[in-house]
Parts: structure tokens; sequence; C-alpha cells
């Protein structure tokens, strides 16, 4: 069993990465690791293992991806991940709510096929 997510370290970049990520993003588009980079005045280096770890825990999601001038492979766009502390519908079978059973449902349905 993974060890669950805690609070953020003082020194992280972490909030910093997610709040740029709120202010750069619009419907049209989100921003890449470079833009986040660029608005936080941070080099690519400093913030790829925090961009890595967000990811890891579902924090960050990489929403589209989108070609740009500087590289022949499209770059990711990040958007932070929905606010889940609200509580969810209930449903008419209780024991079903939660985002894990609908992985575990299409992952039996891939497997029954």
């Amino acid at each position: 069993m993974a060890r669950p997510v805690g609070a953020f370290n003082r020194e992280s970049f972490s909030p910093l990465i997610l709040d740029a990520a709120r202010e750069l993003a619009t419907p049209e588009r989100a921003p890449t690791r470079r833009e986040i980079a660029a608005h936080l005045m941070l080099s690519t280096r400093e913030i790829q293992t925090p961009i890595d770890n967000l990811r890891r825990t579902g924090r960050l999601l990489p929403v589209r991806l989108r070609t740009v001038a500087h590289r022949t492979r499209p770059v990711a766009e990040y958007a932070p991940a929905p606010d889940t502390t609200f509580d969810h519908p209930v449903i008419e079978d209780d024991s079903r709510q939660g985002e894990g059973w609908v992985d575990l449902g299409r992952c039996v349905a891939g497997w029954a096929r």
C-alpha cells in the first residue's frame, strides 16, 4: 500500500506550481512546463521533479498535447486536478462511490473482452 499524500514541504515549489497552473490556464489552452517555469522565474530543471511528483500524486494532470515551435514532438499542457474534497452525490449503491471504482470497472471490462 502506498504512503498517503501529505502536506507540502516549506521549501517545495509544488504549491507555487499549482497556483501558476491555475493562473495561466484558459479554456482554450493550459500551460506547459516551460510556461510554468517562465511564470515562476525558475528553470525547467528546477520544476521538473515537483511536476513529476504532482502528476504521480494526481494533483496536476496533463490535459492535452500541443505542438510548439521549439520541439518536434508535442508538449503536454497541465492543469490542477479538480477539488475532490466535496461529497459525491449519492448513488443507488453507496458502496460504489469514489473514483477508484470507475477505474476498476474499466479494467475488469477490458479484461473480460
